[in-house]
């Protein structure tokens, strides 16, 4: 059992029994009551407070006896690590795709260590994290100061599974995640997306089919091999993308990590069995997921470079992409890359009547819901479905009593 002792004043014993307090040399020099405890591991643990703090102590003696019993006891001397020694830690340890990875480090390092970096973990308070979030408006969009938030959140959440503090100041009530702004999904017209994919070269036509008739993500249209697609069955197999990762092409599983089966349109399977005729597949090998592994896989690509190499999405959009979408007279924006195709799938497939869990699957989406949120608005109106039914039901009904 732990306890208070003030370390200005000693008891002396006398004979018979008498005792007396008496100053030590201590006296009126630095913090006066002393705490000492055992913490879990057997070790003493001291804390110390100053004059006239002497309840303080006590307090604190009884709430840490307290944790311990209950389990929940946090060492102080844990939460001394700064916040940069812990993020590089977590950053190191964390499971992360290695994409994924590069782009984490780069949003911590930039963003979150400026600010945190030299604090100690256990000094961080729900008002520091308020004072960053209002410094970051302005100066990061909505959306990325909401995943470095959440960054910012997962590594303190870590912390304190790591027992260095006992709450996460992101979780407090004071404390307002930043939300990105939902903006409504807008899909192009059929004139803009022919348009476009007559202002590429002929090689990448079927890119924009794969896109618009089967929902593929730009990666999965460039990691796509000749062997994922069943013409006979009518189906593509979308099992990999091609991935820029540390400035190298890789190979690795497609979003969210799973591969997934779309149903292969005859109009886009006439295309691409032309495309095989005109561009015969050419078979690449590159290295699976992490640039410093040894693993490689190869894959007979449909859509390669002129020079019969993997295709670099950021040199493709900037050659090829961009300046079709120009000239079909479409304004550039981060809303008009690739991904645009796969809002015009989207739009056709609701249009048509499929279902938001059909719609995720062929998407590979991991959760409908967030299907259902950005394409919600999408949806046929159901009004006038609803007026028609109402008005055949009591006619019907009229017809019968009649």
């Amino acid at each position: 059992m732990g306890h208070v002792e003030d370390r200005w004043y000693k008891t002396q014993h006398h004979p018979g029994g008498r005792r007396e307090r008496v100053k030590t040399d201590l006296f009126g020099k630095g913090l006066r009551y002393r705490v000492r405890y055992i913490g879990p591991d057997g070790k003493e643990r001291k804390k110390s407070f100053p004059d006239r703090a002497k309840r303080d102590a006590e307090a604190f003696l009884v709430s840490t006896e307290t944790d311990k019993l209950r389990g929940s006891y946090v060492d102080p001397l844990a939460g001394r690590m700064t916040f940069m020694e812990y993020a590089e830690t977590w950053l190191r340890t964390r499971s992360f795709d290695e994409s994924t990875r590069e782009t984490t480090e780069f949003r911590v390092r930039k963003h979150l260590l400026p600010f945190f970096g030299s604090r100690q973990l256990a000094s961080i308070k729900p008002g520091h994290i308020r004072e960053w979030d209002a410094a970051m408006v302005g100066r990061l969009a909505p959306s990325t100061r909401s995943v470095v938030f959440a960054h910012l959140r997962t590594i303190l959440g870590a912390a304190v599974d790591d027992e260095r503090i006992v709450k996460n100041p992101c979780s407090a009530k004071s404390v307002k995640p930043p939300r990105p702004v939902q903006r409504r999904v807008v899909p192009w017209r059929y004139d803009q997306v022919s348009a476009i994919r007559g202002g590429l070269a002929q090689r990448y036509r079927p890119m924009v089919d794969l896109g618009t008739g089967c929902g593929l993500r730009q990666g999965e249209i460039l990691g796509l091999g000749v062997d994922d697609i069943d013409f006979d069955a009518g189906w593509v197999h979308v099992s990999r993308q091609v991935k820029l990762v540390r400035s190298r092409l890789v190979f690795g599983l497609p979003k969210n990590d799973r591969d997934r089966r779309v149903p292969l349109p005859d109009s886009v399977a006439l295309v691409l069995r032309q495309h095989v005729d005109d561009f015969a597949p050419t078979s690449l090998t590159l290295l699976w997921e992490n640039p410093a592994s040894d693993e490689r896989v190869t894959v007979p690509l449909l859509f390669t470079t002129t020079r019969r190499g993997a295709i670099n999405r950021r040199t493709f959009d900037g050659k090829s992409w961009r300046p079709a979408v120009v000239a079909a007279g479409i304004v550039p924006t981060r809303a008009t890359g690739m991904h645009a195709l796969r809002h015009f799938y989207a739009s056709s497939l609701l249009d048509a009547g499929e279902s938001i869990k059909a719609l995720a699957s062929y998407l590979g989406h991991a959760d409908p819901g967030f299907t259902l949120r950005v394409y919600t608005h999408l949806m046929p109106a159901s009004e006038e479905r609803t007026r028609r039914f109402i008005d055949a039901t009591f006619q019907q009904g009229v017809v019968e009593r009649s």
